[in-house]
């Protein structure tokens, strides 16, 4: 396993100048590029070293680093390794290089990233409304996003409403428990 990573870290790192590696223990080895060459090491991954599944696309919001991480999970079959691929992007303009070309399923994790990050794709296929039928607040995963306010100012006080109780209340009610102590701060 130790000599598959090293080899994979010395073939991406010769290929690609700008590229950082960090090897893990187990069956996991990450690297670290700048965003314009996210498309050509993918490409490179699938088509070269023969990682043909795209496991994952995770997104973390920094928000103190004014940026976003995009970091793609591929899977080799053969080599049984994992590679994460990570990127920044800046979280005042958000945009990334769409991969769905790539990997056809990447498609479904861009269009997410669209709607809860905000992160625009150039070339993405369908990005209008995929999760969030008719979502009129910013992208609601991002880290300064007030989820309490926006329910209380969208839901709570809408027509209809007004004998509304807090789920908490009708659960303590029916089964008698009570509430946690780290959920008591939250308590109306």
């Amino acid at each position: 396993m130790e000599e598959i990573k090293k080899a994979a870290i010395e073939k991406i790192t010769t290929h690609f100048r700008e590229v950082t590696a960090e090897q893990h223990n187990g069956n996991r080895v990450d690297f670290f590029i700048g965003k314009e060459e996210i498309p050509a090491i993918l490409f490179y991954l699938k088509d070269e070293m023969g990682y043909n599944h795209l496991s994952h696309i995770a997104c973390v919001d920094w928000l103190e680093e004014k940026e976003f991480e995009i970091v793609y999970i591929v899977w080799s079959y053969t080599d049984k390794i994992k590679i994460f691929v990570h990127t920044r992007v800046d979280r005042e303009n958000p945009v990334m290089d769409n991969v769905d070309m790539i990997w056809r399923q990447a498609n479904t994790y861009e269009r997410e990233m669209k709607e809860m990050y905000g992160i625009e794709f150039t070339g993405l296929e369908a990005p209008e409304e995929f999760l969030l039928e008719d979502w009129e607040g910013p992208p609601p995963m991002r880290r300064d996003f007030d989820t309490e306010a926006y329910a209380r100012e969208k839901y709570w006080e809408r027509p209809g409403r007004e004998d509304a109780r807090d789920v908490r209340e009708t659960i303590i009610e029916r089964t008698g428990e009570e509430l946690p102590d780290f959920a008591k701060k939250y308590k109306r």
